[in-house]
């Protein structure tokens, strides 16, 4: 029986306390009622005895102590899920925003999910292609990771999120694919690219898109990736289907975790952030991943802007951490003009070699990537030199590998946010950027691949 009481004793900003309550857990869902009748949601936050700190979704505005009426639903906060979630718009609770028909849930689920057991995990193998060169032939992305993106302010890393969502598949399958992006603390500017470019391009038709203003109350914020991996654990667990989970901007979300957490005067760790900001990004990031007894996966892109490009910032440090690897956007590409600015040489894929290769590639994917590094790194090492030196202070082969690094960026870095390539264009375009250099700089090619695939015209 859900009762109701007229006890508040305090409110402070956006937190309440309610005294003399019984049966209240923490985390419960609660309704405030007005005396005009208006009801606002809020979410216990602490349970002390018979009394019980909570945080309102809404305004605490006009909020009457004596005459206002609290009670309790005995349930936290919930997502009535269903396929036909596909094709439409949520904000951060979880409610409709497109205009479109009700949809008739199939079930209601706790936004907190069930942690997947270790010894029940399959390991990440599959290769997800991207379309993204640098992200396919570089930095794979493999079904069940998770993979973040490090941005900085400024950088395209909304239109990179976008281009990965619009081409994303499972190669050599057919199965069902979906993506489920979560847009945290956006502008509305950001909210409208978003929505626009997924109904301008057909991606929306397989998209489930959870959108939070930077006006919604923080609270939202908090729960608005968990919906998003509430809804990505129904569609892969229940309904067998491959699941991208992409969500930017975790920044904010870790702003508005610090923000309640200072409501509540809680002692801050590092800048200021909760000190259970690890674990608190842990159950959202290890929601990811393979089941045993399911056919479905869920793969996550969690995308951070880093505040002052700093990669050692508690954000992105934490991330890293629980993550399998990072690509980073570089503001140097950026200034001239390739799209998406990925820097490779930081960036990486833990598991890369586990997606690739014959049978989920190509044979020569391995050989290829490896000498692509070796070669970028050497000819950005020779660039600088030519900096300090001058170009005539080079060698002839540090010549080479400099203009291979230049036509790297130029072609295989640069391809723009609209142009899909398969990851056979990718490796293609590879060895015809190699091919700038002298066959016998080919070390980490073997033989037999080089002889196979080594650009006939340079042979």
């Amino acid at each position: 029986m859900i009762r109701e009481y007229r006890t508040i004793e305090e409110v402070a900003g956006p937190l309440m306390l309610v005294k003399q309550v019984e049966g209240v857990k923490y985390d419960e869902l609660g309704e405030i009622e007005l005396p005009n009748g208006e009801r606002r949601r809020c979410r216990v936050l602490e349970v002390n005895g018979r009394n019980v700190l909570v945080q309102l979704f809404e305004s605490s505005a006009g909020i009457n102590l004596a005459q206002s009426k609290v009670r309790f639903l005995g349930h936290g906060v919930e997502l009535p899920v269903s396929q036909n979630m596909l094709g439409r718009v949520f904000n951060g609770m979880g409610e409709l925003i497109d205009g479109g028909a009700r949809i008739l849930p199939e079930k209601s689920l706790d936004i907190n999910g069930t942690p997947i057991n270790p010894a029940a995990r399959y390991y990440p193998s599959e290769f997800i292609q991207t379309g993204i060169s640098t992200i396919d032939g570089l930095n794979t992305l493999v079904r069940g990771q998770k993979l973040p993106i490090f941005s900085g302010s400024g950088l395209p890393h909304a239109n990179l999120a976008a281009q990965i969502a619009r081409q994303a598949k499972v190669k050599n399958k057919n199965d069902k694919f979906a993506v489920v992006f979560a847009a945290i603390g956006i502008t509305f500017e950001e909210a409208d690219f978003f929505i626009s470019d997924f109904k301008k391009t057909g991606a929306i038709d397989r998209t489930v898109l959870f959108i939070n203003l930077a006006s919604d109350a923080a609270i939202e914020r908090i729960s608005t990736p968990r919906m998003a991996l509430t809804a990505a654990e129904y569609l892969a667990f229940e309904c067998d289907m491959h699941v991208l989970v992409i969500m930017t901007d975790i920044t904010n979300y870790a702003e508005a975790l610090r923000e309640v957490s200072s409501a509540r005067k809680e002692v801050p760790g590092r800048r200021g952030y909760p000190g259970y900001l690890y674990t608190d990004l842990a159950t959202m990031y290890e929601r990811a991943g393979r089941k045993m007894g399911s056919e479905g996966s869920i793969t996550m892109i969690p995308i951070l802007t880093m505040p002052e490009d700093d990669k050692t910032h508690p954000i992105p440090d934490l991330t890293g951490y629980i993550t399998e690897g990072q690509i980073i956007l570089s503001r140097e590409l950026y200034r001239k003009g390739y799209l998406p600015p990925v820097d490779v040489l930081p960036s990486l894929s833990r598991l890369k070699d586990k997606g690739i290769g014959e049978g989920k590639t190509r044979e020569d994917h391995a050989n290829t990537m490896n000498q692509l590094f070796s070669a970028y790194a050497r000819g950005k090492e020779a660039k600088e030199l030519m900096v300090v030196l001058g170009e005539s202070a080079l060698s002839s082969i540090d010549r080479l590998y400099a203009k291979f690094a230049d036509a790297f960026e130029a072609e295989y870095i640069n391809q723009g946010f609209y142009e899909n390539r398969s990851i056979e264009e990718t490796l293609d375009l590879g060895w015809k950027l190699l091919s700038i250099l002298p066959k016998g700089e080919m070390k980490r090619i073997k033989p037999e691949l080089l002889e196979k695939y080594w650009p006939k015209s340079q042979a």
